[in-house]
């Protein structure tokens, strides 16, 4: 082609399944403060923008971060007897912090749905259960550290589906690079391909089902894994 040959301009929207992405985060890159957390978000997110095809430049419309609050409410635990104050501990406290850190970035929102805190409860981890049901442990051997905390988001997954269909049926982007590993997204994803819309798909590393594989134009991931060298996050080639 010509060295005059047109950019074509894409307006791009990327979504964050906020818990799915600290959760990769965290496995790929370790802990790290919540300020430190947010600039590695907001770098990976730049990271996609400058992964343009050629003669085509990325143009961010907005990043929406999808998550919930954390639960500031007390749990019993049945191995300790006692109430668990999830609002008194550090993960509350790093949360808080890491979404104030969030909504200090340009152009993000911070798109947050709430937590059922009513069915909010410790049970014991699948694998302690299939253990004990199989004579491989006794019940006296169960710890504290056998229970898994549940808790159920309620919103998260709709807004991310209703801001789908908003921006494909508004015209408002060309292209949406939806940062999850949920299948629960595939009628957001169909409804936006038949609008148009050009979808990418960032599991980070993680597998995905072919039901959400079929309904996309595009996966692409951007990660490096942190080494003794270098912190820095740098999109795969």
């Amino acid at each position: 082609m010509p060295d005059n040959f047109p950019f074509h301009i894409v307006h791009t929207a990327i979504l964050i399944d906020g818990g799915f992405y600290r959760k990769r985060a965290h496995y790929l890159w370790g802990s790290k403060t919540a300020e430190e957390r947010a600039n590695e978000l907001y770098s990976y997110c730049i990271a996609h923008l400058k992964d343009s095809a050629k003669f085509e430049t990325r143009c961010l419309y907005r990043i929406f971060y999808y998550d919930c609050p954390p639960i500031g409410r007390s749990v019993f635990h049945p191995k300790t007897q006692r109430n668990v104050f999830f609002d008194k501990t550090p993960t509350y406290t790093w949360t808080k912090q890491f979404f104030e850190e969030l909504k200090k970035k340009r152009k993000l929102a911070l798109r947050l749905g709430e937590l059922s805190e009513n069915t909010a409860h410790f049970n014991l981890k699948p694998e302690v259960t299939k253990e004990l049901f199989t004579g491989k442990r006794e019940l006296s051997s169960i710890s504290e550290e056998d229970f898994a905390f549940d808790v159920k988001q309620k919103g998260v997954d709709m807004k991310i589906g209703l801001d789908i269909a908003s921006m494909a049926y508004k015209k408002q982007v060309q292209q949406v690079i939806l940062i999850a590993g949920d299948s629960d997204f595939v009628p957001a994803a169909k409804l936006a391909r038949r609008e148009g819309l050009d979808i990418i798909l960032d599991p980070m590393g993680a597998t995905i089902k072919d039901d959400l594989f079929e309904h996309i134009d595009g996966l692409k991931t951007h990660w490096k894994r942190k080494n003794e060298a270098s912190n820095s996050l740098e999109p795969l080639k």
